[in-house]
């Protein structure tokens, strides 16, 4: 596609007039569209990895005078790519409005992890209608997982046309084009790769805080569990350099910032695909500890790909939080097996009786989906027995959700809403009574907590992180906020500590 047909410009510079939208022409000159089929290959086609990222100086000054928003759903990899596309937006002049009314740009930053997930943004949508009616020369944009749906593409073309840009996962630095081709061409603008992906480094960003930082290791999944869209939406598993992502984590370490969260959708399996180099997450964790920052973590971790040298650097401990999230989904081999996750109930216990021969101190956190196709009671007896076998601290905890285009979304169920409906009231009144009996055992210990910042429910209070990620409130000096403090537990919740400030963790004890 040329860069007349992307402007929908005809070659002699004339602008392309019709009566009505002809869908068929539109597609041929401004729509590249998601495609599932395609977004499933898995060639060996090598992976592109660019270090070269830089805004065309014919945008430097598109955004003069403009202001943007971006409302983001889903994960901190979600979270992340809002983090670039800012940096993005601010490279070309705009500045940031908390405010969507007064934004010029508005984007909506989507997951497509479950159903409700989608409706909420179809629902914002339906909200942003008026205000695009008051003002038409606001751009609103969709971009993120749903983007790379064809469903919902297609649901967007027909029934939102108020929409003036769609862009996905791949697309994320081709933002300067994709709005200077918003600004010029009359139709919406939908430009979504199915491609495998590429790696692009040096992209701008806007850390959405000073005290914690997200770093992608890197992108994908190839695990096509049966009922997830994001080997879809994400790509094909691809690593960054080792040597990029400890140049970013130094240079956050000389900037101030006290944790960092290294990012994938299947971040254990981060150096399977660099066929130069044998090295894994458990070597990059091992290079990454000697950095001076106070804490590590990663998220999110595959079963399968948790590996033995994993655990053996993890045990290091330091900087290396000992708090380590692990989605099981379910306790039942057959549904594992249904769901394709590539291990047994007994593959799982075995893994974690490693690790907690490793790790004796570790907090282990999880993922569960109730209601999968055809789950009988027995099978959900058995995610309710290995919950309390395993010890887990605590659980985020789901009915399933049917994905569109993916193998599950063909199951036939058996399961009634209902009956799904009392499977996780169940799940979670154990999960409830489980969190409040590990929080319990704080009580009168004293915690190290990196504070974030004010309670969102009383300004007075302060609040944030222990290494093993309990939430705790507490009174204290706004001074603190961005460090780590000791903080005596006086009262254990379902869900947080309450304590009293003692005062500062010396630099020493933190790394």
């Amino acid at each position: 596609m040329n860069e007349e047909q992307r402007l929908n410009k005809t070659p002699d510079g004339s602008e392309v007039k019709t009566e009505e939208k002809d869908y068929s022409q539109y597609f041929n000159r401004v729509y590249q569209p998601p495609s599932l089929k395609d977004a499933k290959r898995r060639g060996k086609e090598e992976v592109e990895y660019h270090d070269d990222f830089q805004i065309d100086e014919r945008f430097r000054e598109m955004g003069n005078g403009r202001k943007f928003h971006i409302q983001t759903y889903g994960c901190q990899m979600n979270e992340h790519d809002t983090e670039v596309m800012a940096g993005i937006f601010m490279a070309l002049g705009y500045t940031f409005t908390p405010d969507r009314t007064k934004a010029d740009v508005i984007l909506l930053n989507t997951c497509a992890i479950r159903e409700n997930a989608e409706d909420k943004v179809f629902g914002e949508l339906g909200h942003l209608k008026s205000l695009k009616r008051e003002r038409p020369d606001l751009l609103i944009g969709v971009c993120g997982c749903m983007s790379q749906e064809e469903s919902v593409v297609n649901e967007i073309l027909s029934r939102q046309p108020h929409v003036d840009m769609i862009f996905g996962t791949h697309n994320i630095h081709r933002l300067p084009n994709i709005l200077h081709e918003a600004y010029m061409s009359k139709e919406m603008v939908v430009e979504v790769w199915s491609k495998e992906g590429d790696i692009i480094e040096n992209l701008p960003k806007q850390r959405l805080g000073h005290i914690k930082a997200w770093v992608n290791i890197m992108y994908g999944c190839d695990k096509f569990c049966t009922y997830c869209i994001v080997p879809y939406t994400r790509g094909k598993e691809r690593s960054r350099r080792p040597e990029d992502i400890i140049q970013e984590v130094r240079e956050l370490a000389a900037q101030g910032y006290k944790e960092i969260t290294l990012l994938g959708q299947n971040v254990n399996a981060y150096g399977k695909d660099l066929e130069d180099l044998d090295y894994t997450l458990g070597d990059l964790m091992d290079d990454l500890r000697k950095i001076d920052i106070p804490r590590i973590r990663f998220t999110t971790s595959h079963p399968r790909d948790f590996d033995d040298r994993l655990i053996e650097v993890l045990a290091k401990g330091g900087n290396l939080v000992d708090h380590i999230h692990l989605p099981v989904q379910s306790g039942s081999s057959a549904i594992l097996k249904m769901m394709s996750r590539k291990y047994t109930r007994e593959q799982f216990l075995e893994l974690v009786a490693k690790i907690k021969k490793a790790i004796p101190n570790v907090t282990l956190t999880t993922d569960i989906i109730v209601g999968f196709p055809n789950e009988t009671d027995e099978q959900f007896e058995e995610t309710m027995t290995l919950f309390e076998e395993v010890g887990f601290d605590t659980a985020y905890t789901y009915i399933y959700s049917p994905r569109e285009g993916t193998p599950a979304a063909k199951m036939q169920d058996n399961v009634s809403m209902e009956v799904k409906k009392e499977r996780l009231q169940r799940l979670n009144k154990l999960v409830n009574e489980t969190s409040a009996k590990a929080m319990a055992q704080y009580e009168g210990q004293t915690v190290k907590v990196l504070v974030e910042g004010e309670s969102k429910k009383d300004p007075e209070v302060l609040s944030g992180y222990t290494e093993k990620n309990k939430l705790v409130n507490f009174r204290a000096p706004k001074e603190v906020i961005g460090e780590i403090v000791e903080v005596k537990v006086t009262d254990a919740k379902t869900w947080s500590l309450d304590g009293e400030y003692i005062g500062l963790v010396k630099q020493k004890e933190t790394v």
